[in-house]
């Protein structure tokens, strides 16, 4: 217990360092970034030189960049992301706006990916059928490689525009308040399909390598049937690395709703970050980046502890480093 202890103490150090990194560099880069946050404020409109000076303190912009950044980061950690330049709502308001609709498009098209992969690479691997496996890698390989942005459109033209099935943008009709299933149905494929293809193919070698280990012709060699083999005994130690590749999806779901968020209109955090960086609102995009980068850590370090889980040699090497230490 100790030596585990200490392996998800050293984890949760480390994600702290990586955070206040990420945050650092971010603080930063919007500092040196093109734009006038003041003129974002207060519009086109003129004003007078008193006025933009007021505006200028109320928002803490006429301090020293080290002041703002300590000041930063003490609000960060004590849950304050600041507010919205132009807007009355605080930056967490807004995103608390937006984050069920990202979760929305993201777990569901994650579920998918997840299942269709582990399925697909499962049946690929153990039928080893040559145009079945051919098919099933090339079309994987296809997916993978096109780009989530080109891929909705595609998907707008002929399911939306062509077809007139499903509705082009939004989340529901105009003036509804909850998610419509069928505005959900071309965004969730869309995110999905190429981490559907990516998994796949990491299943399918995963598998392969798994049913040319020693146990399984052990398990062969007591009668087992074809398909006990494969789920009972192949499948386990095949799904090692998918846990690994599962969890960086989820992060990556998250992070990159941008696109499929911008191409579909859906309003979630993407399509918020995308606002906020054209109208140099830098105050939501530090929150937004922020809270998906402690999204990702977490997901990291969940993965790490399914993984402990799952995996044997790690439970054998941490009961030996405990016994050694004892």
């Amino acid at each position: 217990m100790k030596a585990v202890l200490l392996h998800y103490g050293k984890l949760l150090l480390s994600s702290l360092l990586l955070f206040l990194a990420v945050l650092t560099v971010l603080f930063l880069l919007l500092e040196i970034a093109p734009g006038d946050p003041v003129q974002s404020l207060i519009g086109d409109n003129p004003v007078s030189d008193e006025f933009r000076a007021q505006v200028t303190a109320a928002f803490g912009l006429d301090r020293p960049i080290w002041e703002r950044y300590v000041i930063y980061i003490a609000n960060v950690f004590q849950g304050n992301l600041g507010y919205s330049f132009g807007s009355s709502m605080t930056v967490s308001e807004l995103i608390m706006s937006r984050i069920g609709n990202t979760l929305a498009l993201a777990l569901p098209a994650f579920v998918i990916s997840t299942l269709g992969g582990l399925l697909i690479g499962a049946i690929a691997a153990s039928t080893r059928s040559r145009w079945l496996d051919g098919g099933m890698s090339g079309l994987a390989v296809a997916l993978f490689s096109i780009p989530n942005f080109w891929l909705g459109l595609l998907l707008i033209m002929l399911f939306s525009i062509t077809l007139g099935w499903l509705p082009v943008q939004g989340k529901g009709p105009y003036g509804s308040e909850g998610i419509s299933p069928e505005y959900l149905i071309l965004p969730m494929l869309t995110m999905a399909t190429s981490e559907l293809a990516y998994k796949a193919r990491i299943m399918r070698s995963s598998m392969i390598e798994s049913l040319g280990q020693d146990f399984v012709d052990t398990a062969r060699s007591k009668g087992l049937s074809r398909n006990q083999v494969l789920w009972r005994h192949a499948m386990p130690n095949a799904l090692l690395p998918m846990v690994t590749v599962s969890g960086y999806s989820l992060g990556f779901a998250l992070a990159g709703s941008v696109v499929v968020e911008r191409v579909f209109g859906w309003p979630g955090m993407g399509l918020l970050l995308l606002d906020a960086i054209q109208r140099n609102n830098n105050q939501v995009v530090l929150g937004v980046t922020i809270v998906i980068t402690i999204s990702i850590l977490i997901i990291n370090i969940l993965t790490d502890v399914v993984y402990g889980l799952v995996d044997p040699r790690l439970r054998a090497r941490f009961s030996s480093k405990q016994g050694s230490a004892a």
